[in-house]
């Protein structure tokens, strides 16, 4: 793990009922020691992948989502005898990327790979299965952070297509149902074959009313990818702007003048959260959201003498998405 010296915490609280964090990385199983690249387009990615592998092929995906495509894809190399993808997973986790997903692999290669993310607690897996049989076996994972989507062409990589045309959008500006994925052609599954897809968590990529669409967007405990991944952004950028904030001046004084430069680094993120649609807004237009730092006199002198500030709380609530609607009419003679 990196050194930090500052911590959030978040946790979701469910009702009754600038760090953008969109990159994926692709593993991939390749002769050689492990390494980690970040290609800027196709063209890099060609000189060290022949066309023919399937690693070319999936970054070519994660490339060609239009004006919206991702800048930058990483790729991360595993021999497959010494050096597993999960092994190179964990050695190049805190480098920059956000979506992991395998080039090519079995039921049990995602397992392993959604268990490090899973254990890490941090960032998301990515997944695409052809049967109910492989997404039944993930779906009883019920992981927080790996998503799964079922399809009938592996080789078109819709999970790919999707953060490589919608992942590196601003954190909270999307849900990731009804999203449109160049070259990847509609999955031919029913009415009823979707709704065992989505009672395990799992969704496709389907014609829907006329049009090509993700059919949801939630991960495998059922929550949205959106959730998590604003979640996450908020976690990340405030640690970021408090650190930059200790690292910037000779001192941060631990009273009431210090302590309220804490508090304004963090508002600052949760206004920002806000814009970018992360924290729901009330009818004025402003940010549903609690920010509370306990002044000096407050603390605990234990803490005081560690230097250990642990007096700043949050809470919000989040914008969410609208995923069905329901409209009521009325015909008058």
């Amino acid at each position: 793990m990196p050194l930090k010296d500052v911590t959030v915490i978040i946790n979701i609280k469910k009702p009754s009922a600038l760090t953008g964090l969109g990159t994926p990385l692709i593993l991939a199983q390749k002769t050689g020691a492990p390494s980690f690249k970040i290609y800027g387009d196709i063209d890099g990615v060609k000189a060290d992948f022949a066309e023919s592998t399937d690693t070319y092929k999936a970054a070519r995906v994660a490339f060609k989502q239009g004006d919206t495509s991702t800048a930058k894809v990483a790729i991360a190399t595993y021999d497959g005898t010494e050096i597993t993808a999960a092994q190179t997973l964990a050695k190049y986790y805190n480098e920059d990327w956000y979506f992991v997903s395998l080039a090519t692999g079995t039921v049990a290669d995602y397992i392993a790979i959604s268990d490090v993310v899973e254990g890490e607690g941090f960032k998301l897996a990515a997944h695409t299965v052809d049967s109910i049989e492989d997404l039944t076996t993930l779906s009883a994972k019920k992981y927080d952070r790996t998503f799964v989507m079922m399809h009938d062409k592996l080789n078109q990589y819709p999970h790919l297509a999707l953060i490589g045309g919608h992942g590196s959008k601003p954190v909270g500006s999307i849900t990731y149902k009804f999203k449109k994925l160049i070259g990847v052609d509609p999955a031919p599954y029913d009415a009823t074959t979707l709704l065992v897809i989505h009672a395990l968590n799992g969704f496709a990529y389907v014609a829907k009313n006329g049009n090509y669409q993700t059919s949801e967007g939630t991960l495998l405990s059922g929550e949205y990818i959106d959730v998590i991944h604003g979640k996450d952004w908020v976690k990340v950028n405030m640690e970021q702007a408090i650190s930059t904030l200790f690292v910037n001046n000779d001192k941060i004084s631990f009273d009431d003048v210090g302590i309220p430069q804490i508090e304004g680094e963090a508002r600052t993120i949760l206004e920002i959260g806000a814009q970018q649609g992360i924290i729901a807004l009330d009818e004025a237009e402003l940010p549903l959201y609690t920010l509370t730092a306990k002044r000096r006199s407050q603390t605990n002198a234990a803490d005081r003498v560690e230097r250990h500030y642990k007096g700043l709380s949050f809470s919000f609530e989040l914008a969410g998405a609208i995923h069905e609607t329901t409209v009521n009419g009325e015909m008058v003679y």
